[in-house]
């Protein structure tokens, strides 16, 4: 498997979660599937059910972190060139089509989160943004059309 690139702020949160879900979360669920037990026959017990559920869906979560984060290396700015468009890479843009502007930082699909402007290096846009520098125009076609933006400014 290859390395999965991930910023300072990235790993931290990756980090965080799997902590809180070995922590917290998997001792609440054994808990309560422990109690769903009790209630006796198992194949029409919703409650166990649900709780056995959960549990599988939190250990896979689990198993999916650690293995993201065995394989993490942290993107340290010094070794990116700040004059193209690389993952780390915050990037103001130009909408020509709608005469907007917005901002994005590239980051792995793992730290990908559109609410908070970081989009990953494998979505339309990414894939089209890198290696791009200042002044450059991009054409991208994603599945809701085509968009064309003008690179602004690019930082770290």
């Amino acid at each position: 498997m290859s390395d999965v690139y991930l910023t300072r702020d990235g790993m931290q949160k990756l980090q965080d979660e799997l902590r809180a879900l070995k922590s917290d979360e998997r001792p609440t669920v054994r808990s309560a599937l422990k109690r769903a037990r009790e209630f006796g026959d198992l194949s029409e017990n919703a409650e166990y059910s649900a709780a056995k559920e959960r549990l599988m869906f939190l250990e896979q979560r689990i198993m999916r972190l650690e293995e993201t984060l065995s394989r993490a290396r942290l993107i340290e700015n010094e070794n990116i060139p700040d004059d193209k468009v690389y993952i780390g890479a915050t990037v103001e843009l130009k909408d020509l089509l709608k005469k907007g502007e917005l901002t994005y930082t590239l980051v792995s699909p793992e730290e990908a989160d559109f609410e908070e402007g970081k989009i990953s290096t494998v979505s339309p846009i990414g894939r089209a943004l890198l290696g791009k520098e200042e002044g450059d125009e991009v054409d991208i076609e994603v599945p809701a059309g085509n968009l064309r933006y003008k690179i602004l400014k690019i930082s770290r």
